[in-house]
């Protein structure tokens, strides 16, 4: 059994969905761009969540957002199953979409956890060796200067979506909200912080890329390679499925979080196992998303902190 994941109102995470066995699915052309942006837009709307920053590589997804309601698996079910089924009429592709592996699902817990995911998430064209700067991938993306003022555009996609559906608008927009985490005050600190940290990045991928001995595969190239190829660089197995970053250096921090997550699932295996034995007054920890949603379990007001 899967471990159980606290979903508190308000709280960012870093996500990241990969494509089945690396193949270039979201090959990033105009039509896949256009998609992605588009139907994030509609299920940001839907489940009122803030967007901070994305990635779309070729084979996975990455985003960072606030659960403002407290909605995310609702949001992932949803965006993640429209992005599948518009992928396969895009690609005339057979067959899953997603890697069967689960949806990353990160919690960022301090500023510092949010500068780092988030120029992560952006640098990761660079790190892959395919464009020399962020700026250039030409994908669904955020550049750093658009977070806390700027919005994304998209026209509804003609592929899929139905346009006499009302949940399908002829044009959406996507604004590029501050992370709670950092005051309106403090943007612009918050905007160099964030463009020194990729430009950290960017220069260790340098390093790496001479290392190697490779040339970047360019911005063009990488928009017409084949969909259907699979990624042939090496890729370590995914052997740790982290909950929770915090940054680094941040190691007070760290234990107080890993505290209140093993608390969280304690208090939850607990109430599971009276609600098995048939007490259906059991009062489940706050966060507890399935177990209320589904099976209508009370659950604590009181959450645990971090």
């Amino acid at each position: 059994m899967s471990q159980p994941r606290e979903i508190v109102a308000g709280a960012t995470y870093m996500i990241t969905r990969r494509v089945l066995r690396r193949h270039l699915l979201f090959r990033p052309d105009a039509a896949i761009t256009q998609f992605l942006v588009y139907t994030l837009a509609v299920s940001a709307r839907r489940y009122g969540l803030q967007v901070h920053a994305l990635c779309a590589m070729s084979t996975h997804l990455h985003l960072v957002v606030t659960d403002v309601n407290g909605v995310l698996p609702s949001f992932l079910q949803f965006f993640h199953r429209i992005v599948a089924l518009g992928t396969k009429v895009l690609r005339r592709w057979e067959g899953a979409v997603w890697d069967h592996e689960k949806t990353s699902v990160v919690r960022l817990l301090t500023r510092a956890a949010v500068v780092e995911k988030i120029a992560y998430v952006l640098i990761n064209p660079v790190a892959a060796g395919l464009v020399r700067h962020a700026r250039e991938w030409p994908g669904a993306k955020v550049d750093v200067s658009e977070i806390g003022r700027g919005v994304l555009h998209a026209s509804r996609p003609s592929a899929y979506l139905n346009p006499k559906n009302p949940q399908w608008p002829a044009e959406m927009t996507l604004p590029l909200s501050l992370p709670p985490a950092i005051e309106q005050d403090r943007a612009e600190g918050f905007r160099r912080e964030l463009a020194a940290e990729v430009e950290r990045h960017e220069a260790q991928a340098h390093a790496e890329v001479r290392r190697q001995g490779f040339d970047c595969l360019g911005a063009e190239r990488a928009s017409k390679v084949s969909p259907y190829e699979r990624a042939t660089s090496f890729e370590a197995l995914r052997d740790r499925n982290p909950t929770f970053a915090v940054g680094r250096e941040q190691g007070d921090a760290w234990r107080i979080a890993a505290a209140a997550v093993r608390a969280f699932r304690v208090s939850y295996r607990v109430a599971l196992g009276r609600w098995c034995a048939g007490a259906r007054s059991v009062v489940f920890p706050a966060g507890t998303w399935l177990m209320r949603t589904l099976h209508g379990a009370s659950v604590s007001d009181v959450v645990l902190a971090v």
